[in-house]
């Protein structure tokens, strides 16, 4: 990363990040300015964040998945079950058997 030169030759995917945190820095008295360039060149080195969001989202869906499964067993089951056995003309289970 020092040198400027990435793997494969060329620029590195951080490096104009690593630039605008070294350019603060070096102008600056105080350090803790350059704390959101600092922020954002290591979220290019790590993607911590953008993991962080990623895990979110995920988990919310399958949050929802579950929560539609769940009503879609439920409208599978009165779906499985049929309206005429809905009304009592069909009986299921032992009552079928004793007739």
């Amino acid at each position: 990363m020092a040198s400027g030169f990435g793997y494969h030759g060329g620029v590195p995917r951080c490096f104009a990040y690593w630039q605008e945190f070294s350019k603060c820095y070096a102008q600056t008295d105080v350090p803790s300015q350059c704390a959101l360039q600092a922020d954002d060149y290591l979220e290019c080195l790590h993607h911590t964040k953008e993991i962080k969001r990623a895990k979110q989202v995920k988990a919310e869906f399958l949050r929802k998945a579950e929560h539609q499964a769940h009503e879609g067993r439920k409208a599978a089951d009165i779906l499985a079950d049929g309206v005429i056995v809905g009304v009592g003309l069909i009986q299921r289970g032992e009552a079928a058997h004793s007739k």
